[in-house]
Protein backbone atom coordinates (compact mmCIF):
# COMPACT_ATOMS: atom_id res chain seq x y z
CA UNK A 1 0.00 0.00 0.00
CA UNK A 2 2.75 2.47 0.93
CA UNK A 3 4.44 2.11 -2.44
CA UNK A 4 1.32 3.41 -4.18
CA UNK A 5 1.01 6.55 -2.05
CA UNK A 6 2.55 9.92 -2.73
CA UNK A 7 4.23 11.77 0.15
CA UNK A 8 1.28 14.17 0.59
CA UNK A 9 -1.17 11.25 0.67
CA UNK A 10 0.82 9.55 3.43
CA UNK A 11 0.85 12.79 5.40
CA UNK A 12 -2.91 13.07 4.89
CA UNK A 13 -3.48 9.57 6.27
CA UNK A 14 -1.15 10.24 9.18
CA UNK A 15 -3.21 13.28 10.11
CA UNK A 16 -6.43 11.30 9.90
CA UNK A 17 -5.26 8.36 11.99
CA UNK A 18 -3.55 10.65 14.52
CA UNK A 19 -6.78 12.59 14.98
CA UNK A 20 -8.41 9.23 15.70
CA UNK A 21 -5.87 8.69 18.48
CA UNK A 22 -4.16 5.79 16.72
CA UNK A 23 -0.87 7.28 15.51
CA UNK A 24 1.87 8.45 17.87
CA UNK A 25 4.59 9.25 15.37
CA UNK A 26 5.60 12.46 13.61
CA UNK A 27 3.48 13.97 10.84
CA UNK A 28 6.30 13.60 8.34
CA UNK A 29 4.75 11.94 5.30
CA UNK A 30 7.06 8.93 5.71
CA UNK A 31 5.61 5.44 5.80
CA UNK A 32 7.22 3.69 8.74
CA UNK A 33 6.37 1.05 11.36
CA UNK A 34 4.24 3.44 13.44
CA UNK A 35 2.21 4.45 10.40
CA UNK A 36 1.78 0.81 9.42
CA UNK A 37 0.64 -0.17 12.92
CA UNK A 38 -1.79 2.75 13.12
CA UNK A 39 -3.30 1.93 9.74
CA UNK A 40 -3.80 -1.68 10.87
CA UNK A 41 -5.49 -0.49 14.06
CA UNK A 42 -7.71 1.85 12.01
CA UNK A 43 -8.70 -1.00 9.69
CA UNK A 44 -9.42 -3.34 12.62
CA UNK A 45 -11.65 -0.77 14.33
CA UNK A 46 -13.41 -0.08 11.03
CA UNK A 47 -14.13 -3.80 10.69
CA UNK A 48 -15.51 -3.93 14.24
CA UNK A 49 -17.81 -0.96 13.56
CA UNK A 50 -19.08 -2.71 10.42
CA UNK A 51 -19.75 -5.90 12.38
CA UNK A 52 -21.72 -3.94 14.98
CA UNK A 53 -23.77 -1.67 12.71
CA UNK A 54 -24.10 -3.72 9.53
CA UNK A 55 -22.67 -3.71 6.03
CA UNK A 56 -24.04 -2.48 2.72
CA UNK A 57 -23.27 -2.47 -1.00
CA UNK A 58 -19.63 -2.51 -2.11
CA UNK A 59 -19.56 1.14 -3.20
CA UNK A 60 -20.97 2.32 0.11
CA UNK A 61 -18.53 0.11 2.01
CA UNK A 62 -15.54 1.47 0.10
CA UNK A 63 -16.49 5.04 0.99
CA UNK A 64 -17.46 4.42 4.62
CA UNK A 65 -14.06 2.84 5.28
CA UNK A 66 -12.38 6.14 4.34
CA UNK A 67 -14.20 8.09 7.05
CA UNK A 68 -13.13 9.07 10.54
CA UNK A 69 -14.09 6.24 12.91
CA UNK A 70 -16.84 8.30 14.59
CA UNK A 71 -18.23 9.21 11.18
CA UNK A 72 -18.18 5.54 10.15
CA UNK A 73 -20.51 4.70 13.01
CA UNK A 74 -22.90 7.53 12.11
CA UNK A 75 -22.79 6.69 8.42
CA UNK A 76 -23.81 3.10 9.14
CA UNK A 77 -26.66 4.25 11.41
CA UNK A 78 -27.67 6.59 8.59
CA UNK A 79 -27.67 3.79 6.01
CA UNK A 80 -29.71 1.54 8.29
CA UNK A 81 -32.30 4.31 8.62
CA UNK A 82 -32.41 4.73 4.84
CA UNK A 83 -32.93 1.00 4.34
CA UNK A 84 -35.64 0.85 6.99
CA UNK A 85 -37.42 3.67 5.17
CA UNK A 86 -37.16 1.76 1.89
CA UNK A 87 -34.88 4.36 0.28
CA UNK A 88 -32.41 3.06 -2.29
CA UNK A 89 -29.39 5.06 -1.16
CA UNK A 90 -25.69 4.43 -1.62
CA UNK A 91 -22.79 6.45 -0.26
CA UNK A 92 -20.97 7.50 -3.41
CA UNK A 93 -18.29 9.78 -1.93
CA UNK A 94 -16.47 9.80 1.38
CA UNK A 95 -13.13 11.24 2.43
CA UNK A 96 -11.08 13.17 -0.13
CA UNK A 97 -7.45 14.20 0.14
CA UNK A 98 -6.63 17.84 -0.51
CA UNK A 99 -5.33 16.84 -3.94
CA UNK A 100 -8.54 15.01 -4.81
CA UNK A 101 -10.57 18.01 -3.63
CA UNK A 102 -8.56 20.37 -5.84
CA UNK A 103 -9.09 18.09 -8.84
CA UNK A 104 -12.83 18.18 -8.16
CA UNK A 105 -12.71 21.97 -7.81
CA UNK A 106 -11.26 22.25 -11.30
CA UNK A 107 -14.35 20.70 -12.88
CA UNK A 108 -16.30 23.41 -14.72
CA UNK A 109 -13.40 25.87 -14.28
CA UNK A 110 -10.16 26.78 -16.07
CA UNK A 111 -11.52 25.65 -19.43
CA UNK A 112 -12.80 22.31 -18.12
CA UNK A 113 -16.34 21.35 -19.19
CA UNK A 114 -19.25 22.14 -16.83
CA UNK A 115 -20.88 21.67 -14.44
CA UNK A 116 -19.18 23.17 -11.41
CA UNK A 117 -19.61 20.56 -8.66
CA UNK A 118 -18.01 22.21 -5.63
CA UNK A 119 -17.07 25.61 -4.28
CA UNK A 120 -14.44 24.14 -1.98
CA UNK A 121 -10.73 23.88 -2.66
CA UNK A 122 -8.52 21.38 -0.87
CA UNK A 123 -8.71 21.88 2.89
CA UNK A 124 -12.02 23.76 2.64
CA UNK A 125 -14.46 20.85 2.62
CA UNK A 126 -15.51 18.58 5.47
CA UNK A 127 -14.89 15.71 3.04
CA UNK A 128 -11.19 16.50 3.59
CA UNK A 129 -11.44 15.65 7.29
CA UNK A 130 -13.31 12.34 7.09
CA UNK A 131 -16.58 13.66 8.51
CA UNK A 132 -18.75 14.06 5.40
CA UNK A 133 -20.29 11.85 2.74
CA UNK A 134 -22.48 12.21 -0.34
CA UNK A 135 -25.27 9.84 -1.27
CA UNK A 136 -26.83 8.77 -4.53
CA UNK A 137 -30.41 7.60 -4.78
CA UNK A 138 -31.24 4.73 -7.11
CA UNK A 139 -34.41 3.13 -8.43
CA UNK A 140 -35.06 -0.58 -7.94
CA UNK A 141 -33.78 -1.17 -11.47
CA UNK A 142 -30.52 0.63 -10.65
CA UNK A 143 -31.28 3.94 -12.33
CA UNK A 144 -29.66 7.03 -10.83
CA UNK A 145 -32.08 9.67 -9.52
CA UNK A 146 -30.98 13.24 -10.24
CA UNK A 147 -34.05 15.24 -9.20
CA UNK A 148 -33.77 17.11 -5.89
CA UNK A 149 -37.24 16.12 -4.64
CA UNK A 150 -36.42 12.54 -3.63
CA UNK A 151 -33.30 13.75 -1.81
CA UNK A 152 -35.43 16.20 0.15
CA UNK A 153 -37.89 13.43 1.03
CA UNK A 154 -35.07 11.11 2.08
CA UNK A 155 -33.65 13.81 4.31
CA UNK A 156 -36.96 14.43 6.06
CA UNK A 157 -37.23 10.75 6.94
CA UNK A 158 -33.67 10.44 8.18
CA UNK A 159 -33.29 13.84 9.80
CA UNK A 160 -36.39 13.60 12.00
CA UNK A 161 -34.35 13.28 15.17
CA UNK A 162 -33.17 9.73 14.50
CA UNK A 163 -29.51 10.66 14.08
CA UNK A 164 -28.39 13.48 16.41
CA UNK A 165 -25.44 15.56 15.28
CA UNK A 166 -25.93 14.94 11.57
CA UNK A 167 -26.13 17.98 9.28
CA UNK A 168 -27.69 18.02 5.81
CA UNK A 169 -26.36 20.02 2.86
CA UNK A 170 -29.89 20.67 1.66
CA UNK A 171 -30.30 23.13 4.52
CA UNK A 172 -27.47 25.33 3.26
CA UNK A 173 -28.34 28.69 1.73
CA UNK A 174 -25.22 29.46 -0.32
CA UNK A 175 -24.51 26.20 -2.15
CA UNK A 176 -27.48 23.89 -1.56
CA UNK A 177 -26.23 20.30 -1.68
CA UNK A 178 -29.05 17.76 -1.09
CA UNK A 179 -26.85 14.63 -1.44
CA UNK A 180 -24.43 15.85 1.27
CA UNK A 181 -24.35 14.88 4.97
CA UNK A 182 -21.75 15.71 7.61
CA UNK A 183 -21.09 15.43 11.32
CA UNK A 184 -21.59 18.55 13.41
CA UNK A 185 -18.38 19.48 15.22
CA UNK A 186 -19.27 22.74 16.97
CA UNK A 187 -16.16 24.21 15.32
CA UNK A 188 -15.62 26.45 12.33
CA UNK A 189 -14.17 24.89 9.19
CA UNK A 190 -10.90 26.74 9.82
CA UNK A 191 -10.71 25.32 13.35
CA UNK A 192 -11.38 21.80 12.07
CA UNK A 193 -8.66 22.17 9.44
CA UNK A 194 -6.14 23.45 11.98
CA UNK A 195 -6.81 20.55 14.32
CA UNK A 196 -6.76 18.00 11.50
CA UNK A 197 -3.42 19.24 10.20
CA UNK A 198 -1.97 18.95 13.70
CA UNK A 199 -3.48 15.48 14.17
CA UNK A 200 -5.67 16.70 17.02
CA UNK A 201 -9.23 15.47 17.71
CA UNK A 202 -12.00 17.64 16.28
CA UNK A 203 -15.10 15.52 16.90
Amino acid sequence: MSERLFKNDILFFQRLIKSNGLYTGKLDGIWGPKTEAAISAFENQSTNIAATYGTFDSRTEMNIYTLHLKAQKTARIFMNAMQTAGIGAKIISGTRTYLEQNELFRKGRYGNPPPIVTKARGGSSNHNFGIAWDIGLFTQSGGYITKAGPYNEASQIVMSGQIPGLEWGGHWTGFVDPPHYQLATGLTLIQVREKFEKGQPYI
